[in-house]
């Protein structure tokens, strides 16, 4: 029943109306809410010693899912459809939000409630889901600088507001970047070497800007496309540059929308709230919302992966270069940067016999869903079902329910799989309504799935290659973490409080059927001929998989490494960090004109600042997680009911250390990690 114009006040309500949400909705929803939090708190928090759970945690977790369910619709349209009119309206928003979340953070009078509770006998008889809700709102008051003196704590709200402007900033900078730059030819001739999927694509792109021939811009897709198939060594080089260079101070769009500026004064605020709550520098202020327990431990972890992939990556450069001097590259010329990923994929055909494109034909995008689909039913008991009456935000989307083995709906996903324009680059998870008890029931939980494949034309199938396979497993490995939770406390339940360096685990962990057999048989099917993918050829797919894999890996840690030392020497420019780390750990030689880090969206914009090595370590989590399965079974489903009762079923309602020994019986191990680079 409808409460309100707005589509963003009206409660209860399942699923955001995305056919009738406007930019105009979103300021007057925020600030709705926000005043429903002050009416009906401000009461109870006359009497702090005087709180409970009932009369003020439960009702205050209430009206802050309220805000988030009306914020949440609104933060995702700006970055998957943007607009003039989202960009502007977003900006306010998430300055309103986060100054808000900022001010309840530094409420005493809120800390005492919370303390209250904490202290008293009352504590006790709390679930441990509870309790971690109290434990972690203590710890955020703290890091959030609740005991500074008044002049602290305005600063420190400052902070926070200047941190949030320009980490929106960088990512409009960067997306103007990326939809700024294109490069139209006449005929598909330019394009040489690139397969017929990718021409199709750049057909597309010349069409949807009303222009003849085919355009190459710098969408992920494209631009991968080029980089790996395209024969004019010019062509590579150009877009090379282009990508390398967006938002930055080098390239065909030198100093347009410039990031560097933003990255110096990014890196100078974190330091300076870091400090102002009494850390040394921002990575330990980082790592108390992380797995690992110290900086020591987290260089460890990367030096002695480093010491396991650099001899390899030298191996595989001087392999790479003898190679490409014997198949084609000038002899008067360097193996360089937009070489790399050509003669790379020339090698690994050579070698294993094996190309993507090859690969591509028997991975269409409606099987893949339906594949992806049953292995979790096989693995979780869970099924998805398709609904095409809920609304959505593009004609691309598509919604799907999720019901237990028993029929019952737990849950619902939108599945947001293609690039264009005014889509955020990458892929991408999120939350969009949380597992709670509503005054009119449960309320289930629904999630964002959001990537960047190339879109079906002309009647065509859009095809994934094996990564971009790969990549919607991971996407779904983060859905099934925030829908298969059984914590109905937002604050702890699905994703949110689970440690930064483990909230990678359950994404890696589903990517691993990506590379079984007997799985993808049971989904793969060539787009023309319906023929399952061949034994022989995912044979030499699984040779092929530790192809490079030193390089991959040292590129990691050289991110991961690069990002403790962005954070430990903020005064420092960040591009002579850039160039240290370079020189220490990479063995590829990169241009000077390479402003990667002015699209390092990960550190500036996302939320991996002095946490990037949590890929690896929840890599290494996810490999020893599989390890038992290959021991059990890979669709051993009491294997699979154990995984979604202790790991995807918790959330963050306990440390994830303690979710991932209930599941393996013990700490982790580095070896299945090592042996799945075939190190």
């Amino acid at each position: 029943m409808k409460t309100t114009e707005n589509p963003l006040l009206e409660t209860p309500s399942a699923l955001p109306e995305f056919d009738r949400i406007k930019p105009e909705h979103v300021l007057p929803a925020i600030e709705s809410r926000m005043a429903q939090y002050h009416e009906q708190l401000a009461p109870v928090l006359t009497h702090p010693d005087q709180t409970d759970w009932d009369g003020f945690v439960a009702v205050e977790e209430r009206l802050l899912t309220d805000l988030d369910e009306s914020f949440s619709p609104a933060s995702h349209l700006h970055a998957v459809m943007d607009s003039p009119e989202w960009r502007e309206v977003y900006a306010e928003a998430v300055v309103l939000v986060t100054d808000f979340s900022t001010t309840l953070d530094q409420n005493p009078k809120r800390f005492a409630a919370y303390r209250h509770i904490h202290q008293s006998t009352q504590f006790t008889a709390l679930n441990s889901a509870q309790q971690a809700v109290i434990i972690k709102a203590l710890r955020d008051f703290r890091l959030s600088g609740i005991d500074l003196p008044d002049e602290d704590q305005r600063r420190y709200r400052d902070l926070v507001r200047d941190l949030t402007e320009l980490s929106t900033s960088f990512q409009q900078n960067l997306q103007d970047a990326t939809d700024g730059w294109f490069c139209q030819f006449d005929d598909d001739s330019a394009l040489d070497g690139l397969p017929d999927r990718a021409l199709q694509m750049a057909r597309q792109y010349a069409k949807q800007r009303d222009l003849t021939g085919v355009v190459v811009n710098l969408e992920f897709p494209s631009y991968q496309a080029v980089i790996t198939y395209a024969n004019d060594r010019t062509l590579r080089e150009q877009v090379y540059t282009a990508y390398c260079t967006r938002a930055s101070d080098q390239g065909p769009q030198a100093g347009q929308w410039d990031n560097a500026s933003l990255i110096e004064d990014i890196l100078a605020r974190r330091d300076e709230l870091a400090k102002l709550l009494g850390f040394d520098r921002y990575i330990e202020y980082s790592l108390e919302t992380k797995m690992a327990r110290s900086h020591q431990e987290v260089d460890q972890f990367l030096v002695a992966l480093a010491d396991k992939a650099r001899p390899r990556a030298l191996d595989e450069l001087q392999s790479l270069t003898d190679f490409a001097q014997q198949n084609g590259l000038p002899a008067d010329q360097p193996l360089c940067a937009w070489d790399i990923p050509y003669f790379s994929e020339r090698l690994r055909q050579q070698q294993y016999q094996v190309s993507d494109e090859e690969i591509r034909p028997y991975f269409p995008v409606e099987k893949c869903i339906d594949g992806l689909f049953e292995v979790v039913q096989s693995l979780f008991g869970i099924s998805m079902q398709a609904d095409a009456l809920v609304a959505v935000w593009h004609p691309d989307v598509r919604f799907y329910r999720l019901m237990d083995h028993d029929g019952e709906p737990i849950a619902a996903c939108y599945m947001d799989l293609f690039a264009r324009k005014g889509k955020r680059g990458g892929a991408w998870m999120a939350d969009c309504r949380s597992l709670r008890e509503t005054a009119t029931g449960k309320q289930l939980p629904v999630a964002y799935l959001n990537c960047n494949f190339a879109a079906p034309d002309d009647g065509n199938d859009s095809l994934l290659n094996h990564n971009e396979l790969t990549t919607l497993f991971h996407e779904f490995g983060h859905c099934l973490h925030h829908m298969l939770t059984q914590i109905p406390y937002p604050a702890v339940g699905g994703i949110a409080n689970v440690e930064w360096d483990a909230v990678e685990l359950p994404s890696q962990f589903l990517e691993n059927w990506c590379w079984q057999y007997p799985a993808l048989v049971r989904f793969s099917a060539h787009h023309q001929s319906g023929e399952v993918l061949p034994e022989a050829l995912f044979e030499r797919m699984r040779a092929a998989r530790h192809f490079q894999s030193g390089l991959f890996l040292l590129r990691q840690i050289e991110f991961g490494l690069l990002d403790f030392r962005l954070h430990a020497r903020p005064g420092e420019a960040p591009e002579s960090v850039v160039n240290e780390v370079r020189g220490e750990v990479a063995v590829v030689e990169y241009p000077d004109f390479n402003r990667f880090i002015n699209g390092f969206g990960h550190l500036f914009a996302g939320g991996y600042a002095a946490g990037y090595y949590s890929y690896l370590w929840a890599e290494q989590l996810a490999a020893d997680a599989f390890d038992r399965f290959v021991t059990e079974g890979i669709f051993n489903a009491q294997t699979g009911d154990s995984f979604r009762r202790e790991v995807l079923a918790r959330g963050g309602s306990r440390p994830a250390a303690e979710s991932f020994e209930a599941f393996r019986g013990r700490q982790p191990v580095i070896e299945p990690l090592l042996d799945s680079y075939g190190l």
